[in-house]
This record gives structure tokens, sequence and C-alpha cells, in this order.
């Protein structure tokens, strides 16, 4: 398999200017990924009053969403062609669920704040979500791999650990994504990117100079995929990096651990690194089609990325620059979860406030007066070149 890292990337796109492709004739095997231009069109098929982040969808084409900050937290079915949305669940309180994932059986798993909840959806009788799993602290990401093994991120404390879990509900911390600040001394050491807002920088001809330590992007283990051989995807969004794991069937580690003593033995080796890429700072949630693309919602610069198996990495679309010289008026408002309904490529919008998204007071939902809703689920208008890969991966 291809991997590109960001000194690979940039000699497969030679001089071409951010924002371009490389090259426009280059094709994988059953369609090319080109950038959709900034007349690309996406239809709103749910707005929500609550909060809302992870997205997954069903074989029939549904979609589904937990939404945040509820009393309890619904969990709404949308058609991804248009519909009304139903709630088909609900998720005791206190909640903030992330990451959502559809086993064998037709159950759902939801990470939530340091546990993993589960449901069989129903219109007609929604039923109260009971507790798989606990002890993973910043529980994100979600994906069951080809055995019914479910595995989880830690997109909340920034120390990129994985956890797997059997049928029995425990959790075993199977490996690390590299930290970005290691514990080697007070204080650490490494780097600590920030986003800017909610970090502030005093601009003048003399320079650019951090005016507040607010901003820190320290998480590395986001959004997760399996592919067709059972490797597993990670969105490492402080570093705008893939992560590529490689698994026997046992759901074992086979990809190289322990090259850097600063971290834990666990923890991954930098030759891990599928791709490397400035598009891809502020990654969050991946999806993968059916010739293993990785189709990424790149929150922070509102945009929907491609690591290509063949083409290198593709910006397939981010908000065109407003009146204002901002890109928060939309159609993306901090996409978090990108899912694949046949060819059609579907987005859950948080409308986080944060860099390219920032004020958040743009764009069909948010914080602004008139606004009824705080997040949305949107669709694009056009097919993409390849079908989705079926969930969970058999």
């Amino acid at each position: 398999m291809r991997r590109f890292t960001l000194l690979a990337a940039a000699s497969v796109a030679g001089a071409a200017l951010i924002g371009t492709v490389a090259e426009g004739d280059r094709k994988s095997r059953g369609g090319e990924y080109r950038p959709l231009g900034s007349d690309a069109s996406f239809t709103t098929v749910h707005k929500d009053a609550l909060g809302l982040e992870g997205l997954t969808a069903d074989a029939k084409g549904n979609l589904y969403s937990p939404a945040r900050g509820g009393d309890p937290c619904p969990v709404v079915r949308v058609p991804a062609n248009g519909g009304t949305g139903v709630t088909v669940g609900t998720l005791p309180a206190p909640c903030n669920p992330a990451g959502l994932a559809f086993d064998r059986k037709g159950e759902l798993f939801v990470a939530d704040s340091g546990r993993i909840l589960r449901f069989r959806p129903s219109a007609s009788s929604p039923p109260v979500a009971t507790v798989f799993a606990t002890d993973v602290p910043g529980s994100n990401g979600v994906a069951f791999d080809e055995r019914g093994r479910l595995w989880v991120s830690d997109g909340g404390t920034g120390q990129g650990r994985v956890w797997r879990i059997g049928g029995d509900g425990i959790p075993h911390e199977m490996f690390r994504v590299q930290p970005m600040v290691n514990d080697a001394m007070p204080g650490g050491v490494g780097r600590d990117p920030r986003s800017a807002p909610p970090a502030t920088v005093t601009i003048t001809d003399a320079g650019r100079q951090a005016s507040n330590t607010l901003g820190s992007q320290h998480l590395v283990a986001n959004g997760l995929a399996f592919d067709r051989d059972g490797s597993l995807f990670i969105g490492d969004t402080a570093r705008g990096a893939i992560w590529r794991v490689e698994l026997d069937r046992r759901g074992n580690v086979r990809s190289p651990t322990g090259c850097d003593t600063t971290f834990m033995s666990n923890t991954l080796c930098l030759d891990n690194v599928f791709v490397q890429h400035p598009w891809l700072e502020g990654v969050d949630g991946i999806a993968l089609d059916r010739e293993g693309n990785v189709i990424s919602a790149v929150n922070e610069r509102n945009a929907v990325v491609v690591a290509t198996q063949r083409d290198g990495v593709v910006e397939l679309f981010r908000n065109p620059v407003s009146a204002t010289r901002l890109r928060n008026e939309g159609p993306l408002e901090f996409p978090t979860s990108p899912v694949i309904v046949d060819r059609r490529l579907c987005l859950a919008h948080s409308d986080g406030t944060r860099r390219d998204n920032a004020p958040n007071a743009g764009g069909e939902v948010g914080p602004a007066p008139g606004k009824a809703a705080a997040a949305k689920l949107s669709c694009l208008d056009r097919k993409l070149p390849v079908e989705g890969l079926p969930l969970p991966v058999r």
C-alpha cells in the first residue's frame, strides 16, 4: 500500500499551488477525485436545536446522529435523500456523544464521555441506551473490525490511546498515536500547535506573536475507519495526518511501535503515517470508499480532503471566501463526521467556533439571533467517483 508523508506529498505536487490538484489527469481505478470548485452545493437534510458531531448510516441509506446537551440526548434518524428526522433512541444524561457505529446485529454503539453506550434503534418505541463499556477516557471515534470487535479512539485527552473492546465490554489499550508532547521533563518536550481562533496573534509589520495561550490543539487520535484488508486508519487532528495501523486477524498490532523511548512502549513509530499534508490540518472524522481512499472532514479549515491510494492528496472542497475575507458562511460549518451513502457524501456540522469557522455566526446554523438550529447534517449534491465502503467492514 502506498504511503504519503508530507515530504512525499510535496514531491507529488511539484510546483502546484496549495488549493489545486497536482495534475489533472492521474486517475484512480474507479474514478478520479478532483476539486469541486467553490460553486459546489450541499443540501441540508436536518437541522437540530442541540449540538451534533457523530454520524453514521445504515444499509437503507438512513443517517444517524446523536445530539448533545439534552436530558436525555436523542439519537435522530434522517433519510440521506431528505425527509423528516425521527428519534430512534436516547442517551441518559449527562451525555456528550461523539462517534457512533452499527455492529453486524444492527445495534448502535455510541462514544459518550469515557463510556460506550448501545441500543437497537426504534422509531416506534425509542429505547434508552445502556452502558456497554467504561474506562475509555476521551472516547471519540469508533469502528468495528471484521470480527466484530469495537475500536475506540481517545479524542479528548491528547494521549493518543486506541482501545479494542470485545463482546465482554472490557477495553484493552492496543497502541498509542504519538502525542505532540512527551513527559520526559516537566513541561514536556515536543511541539504544541495552536488554532487561531480561539488563540489570538498580534500581527504587525515586525512579526506575528502569540497574544495568549489559548487554542492548543493536542488531539492526535480522532476518527477511525477500517479498510478491506483489516488495516485501521486514524485521523490525527494536531498533525494534519492519517495514520495506518496493520493488525493481524486476532486484532493484535503488527505495525512497528516503540521507536521513540521518550513515549510509552506501545506508541506507534512514525513509519505508520499514511499521509501528512497541510490540507489535513484539523482533520476530524474519516471514511473510506471501496478503493481505500480516505475521505476526511477537516473542520478547522471548513474543508473535505481525500487521501487517495494513487493520486496523492486532493482538496475536494473548501468554503469560499466571503466579503469579510472569512470562510465561515458555509456551506461547511465545522464538519466533523463524513459518511458515504452509496456514492453520496454526507457530513455532520457541529459549528464549532475555531479557526476557519470563527466566528460561528455565519452560515445556516449557530448562535446568531434568528437561527433556530445549533447544528446540521448535509449531503453533497454531486456523487463521488467511488462508492463508499459498506460498514461494518467484512
